[in-house]
């Protein structure tokens, strides 16, 4: 390494975000950039540590050790080309990533652990100002065409892949703009849309055809698609949410958050929405069901919407400051997190369990829950049980759902296609990502379940390789 004594010396360091006074009066990201003197230090703060966990703590394997220490050593273009040989969308996980690898650095075993994602993210920005990211369609077209359905992030890498490849690549999206849940999923101040815009100009000039307002299944028959194309990918995600099936669940204003994030970002681009329909926390007394990062996101707009006062509920407890014994390195850091947004207000609250709503004129207005604890069960396992005297109520004009998800759609494309599905009601597939129909792939969360954004490039990664060895018999696809 650069500097051996680096991480003796120097302290984890991250951007600063802008004033919260600021920022909830605008969709613009919220962090400040780090200069570059002072991001390159950080790189010098990783260790010659022999066996570098952070390899196993990324799903993408990202050659972390070594694009730390070119950026230290100011080594840019090299450390660019350690970085793309692995990931094909650092602007994403840069920013979006929860930076499972730096819950996996040994720096972490009794220090703050490297700033891996800030490095990441700086490399290939840096990369676009030098004008070094350019676009390289292939040389030389294999004669093959895929179908990628779904745009996400795992559609996007695996069409990455096999358009490198030489294959005609074909992405269909049923929405009416390209980008799955990086367009209408993720708000604006985590990901400002010029970013995804400026990937996707670059790969349709690569050879990538994007192909919009087209669900497979409905508008787009499973019949002509393998009838035109060689292969097919499905990379649809996970969209169906979990519900609360609780008394006055029928009531207006309690909405799923994938009903009220796209709205939200759809206002950022421009779109006008009519009246009716629009969901919009302005002026309301407003409660997220939900502690993750969905919850997270419903929470930041929130704000930014005009929210009189939000709160936001995890049915379970609060996570400790400091790893629990049961947690111990290497393994991902189950710890309490402040975000962005929580950071900008609301309240959070633990150990809630909603019981009914009730409202008037079919309109929510209250939200009527109980606290819960836990203690052991049988086999060892955590039981819930409600504390007695502990029940509320709370008012409320917007409910959000943001409870995850439970796997893919199963009443169109792939019942159409008769794909076999596991106990969990995602796609089976094999090690190379092919269903039980041939010349038919699956990934992402469609196969793997709701998962992260560097899980899902991943897997967009591993069912390109596959399905380039199912096309020419043999791949030097990474």
């Amino acid at each position: 390494m650069g500097k051996p004594s680096g991480f003796l010396e120097i302290q984890r360091e991250l951007p600063e975000r802008r004033p919260v006074a600021e920022r909830v009066k605008d969709w613009q990201e919220v962090y400040r950039d780090l200069p570059q003197d002072r991001l390159r230090a950080q790189g010098a703060r990783c260790m010659d540590c022999g066996i570098p966990f952070c390899h196993r703590g990324c799903p993408l394997g990202n050659i972390i050790p070594d694009w730390n220490d070119l950026v230290y050593r100011n080594r840019w273009r090299e450390a660019l080309d350690r970085l793309l040989a692995t990931n094909n969308f650092p602007e994403f996980t840069g920013r979006l990533c929860p930076a499972p690898c730096e819950g996996a650095c040994v720096l972490g075993i009794n220090s703050d652990p490297v700033t891996i994602k800030q490095i990441e993210l700086e490399i290939i920005e840096h990369a676009f100002r030098q004008g070094w990211i350019k676009a390289e369609p292939p040389l030389v077209r294999t004669g093959k065409s895929v179908a990628v359905v779904g745009s996400g992030p795992c559609g996007l890498a695996a069409a990455d892949q096999l358009n490198r490849a030489g294959h005609r690549v074909t992405v269909f999206e049923r929405a009416d703009r390209i980008g799955g849940l990086l367009r209408y999923g993720i708000p604006e101040f985590k990901l400002e849309k010029s970013i995804l815009e400026r990937r996707l100009t670059l790969m349709e000039a690569e050879g990538v055809a994007f192909r919009t307002n087209a669900e497979v299944g409905v508008n787009v028959s499973v019949e002509a698609l393998r009838e035109s194309f060689d292969a097919i990918l499905l990379a649809g995600g996970a969209p169906v949410p979990r519900d609360l099936k609780v008394p006055g669940r029928e009531l207006e204003g309690i909405h799923f958050a994938m009903e009220y994030l796209p709205q939200a970002n759809r206002r950022c681009q421009g779109d006008s929405l009519p009246e009716a329909s629009l969901i919009t926390a302005k002026g309301k007394q407003v409660v997220i069901i939900g502690g993750g990062d969905t919850g997270a996101d419903c929470l930041g707009t929130a704000h930014r919407q005009g929210a009189t006062s939000v709160h936001q509920f995890e049915l379970l407890p609060r996570p400790p400051a400091m790893r629990a014994a049961d947690n111990p390195w290497p393994l991902w850091p189950n710890i309490f997190r402040v975000s962005s947004a929580h950071e900008e207000g609301g309240e959070r609250d633990y150990c809630i369990s909603t019981q009914r709503f009730s409202g008037e004129g079919g309109t929510v207005k209250k939200l009527h829950g109980v606290r819960v604890e836990f203690a052991p069960g049988p086999g060892g396992r955590p039981a819930m049980r409600e504390v007695p005297g502990s029940e509320f109520e709370l008012e409320a004009d917007l409910v959000l759902l943001a409870m995850g998800f439970l796997g893919p759609e199963r009443n169109t494309i792939l019942a159409q296609l008769g794909v076999k599905l596991t106990e969990r009601g995602t796609v089976a597939v094999n090690e190379d990502k092919l269903t039980s129909v041939p010349a038919v792939f699956a990934a992402g969360d469609t196969a793997r379940g709701q998962s992260l954004v560097v899980w899902a490039i991943a897997e967009g990664r591993h069912a390109a390789r596959g399905m380039d060895k199912f096309l020419m018999g043999s791949t030097e696809l990474p």
